[in-house]
């Protein structure tokens, strides 16, 4: 996973709440074997309106995800945080994630801004009215900052977490910050533990 420091871009506002990870990638998709590609499948049955606000021209290559309460409730499947991954998305700001969703982001790099619902609602208004409008989330000071709108928050993320993200540990690589003592123990350990 690379790490992240401040993710700065664009957004869209994704005015709906409760959204499910069937909802952000179908079932249908889990069948792949490959960890590519699943960009196509993001929020596909959705796509199907042309008036959805990922088809609006005027939020193609936004990374940041602005959506509302209870993002990424039901199923567990690190294929709905791949999707939005591949989508363009480094970031997803709403007022509260699924437990299971919110552990897939922080394992897979993607990173959840969890932010009351009425800033939440101040900065969906921002990009409506401008979509060019930056947002910036800063890991290392764990604020969100939409300058233009005047908007400043600040965010929880206890500190193991963070520290990944800034350092771009993934479940392996923080296993391997360790090497050393684990090299140690199977040194000496004895040879009939195997």
């Amino acid at each position: 996973m690379k790490a992240v420091r401040v993710v700065s871009g664009t957004g869209v506002p994704l005015r709906r709440s409760d959204v499910d990870t069937d909802q952000i990638i179908p079932a249908d998709w889990l069948k792949r074997v490959e960890r590519t590609g699943f960009e196509k499948g993001l929020f596909a049955t959705w796509r199907d309106d042309r008036d959805f606000v990922l088809n609006q021209e005027q939020y193609q290559g936004a990374s940041v995800l602005v959506a509302g309460p209870a993002f990424g409730v039901g199923s567990s499947r690190e294929h709905a945080v791949w999707a939005i991954q591949q989508g363009g998305f480094d970031a997803v700001i709403a007022p509260s994630f699924s437990d299971i969703f919110r552990n897939n982001c922080t394992k897979n790099g993607l990173v959840p801004v969890v932010l009351p619902e009425p800033i939440v609602e101040a900065i969906w208004t921002a990009i409506e009215a401008d979509p060019s409008i930056e947002i910036v989330v800063d890991m290392e000071r764990l604020m969100v900052e939409v300058p233009a709108a005047g908007i400043t928050a600040s965010f929880p993320m206890d500190p193991p977490t963070q520290h990944r993200f800034l350092e771009g540990l993934d479940d392996i690589a923080l296993t391997l910050t360790h090497a050393d003592a684990i090299d140690n123990y199977e040194s000496s350990r004895p040879a009939w533990m195997g």
